[in-house]
């Protein structure tokens, strides 16, 4: 499994909800709330794409968060 870069989403939309294609890249509508990103979605005729609130700051994360590692 790849990861997935959204470092353009993060900057673009930061502290919004998007509506992403299968291909989790494509971002079809964003909004202020998760009903304003799916309607708008929904008008674009996907009726069951990928919801993700981007966050309003980017934060970094490295380490372990498994109890053993601790």
């Amino acid at each position: 499994m790849q990861a997935t870069d959204w470092t353009k989403i993060y900057k673009n939309f930061q502290g919004l909800w998007v509506a992403l294609k299968d291909d989790e890249q494509t971002v079809i509508a964003s909004g202020k709330s998760l009903k304003e990103t799916s309607e708008k979605a929904l008008k674009k005729g996907f009726s069951d794409p990928i919801f993700m609130q981007v966050p309003q700051k980017s934060a970094y994360f490295i380490g372990s968060t498994h109890k053993s590692d601790i």
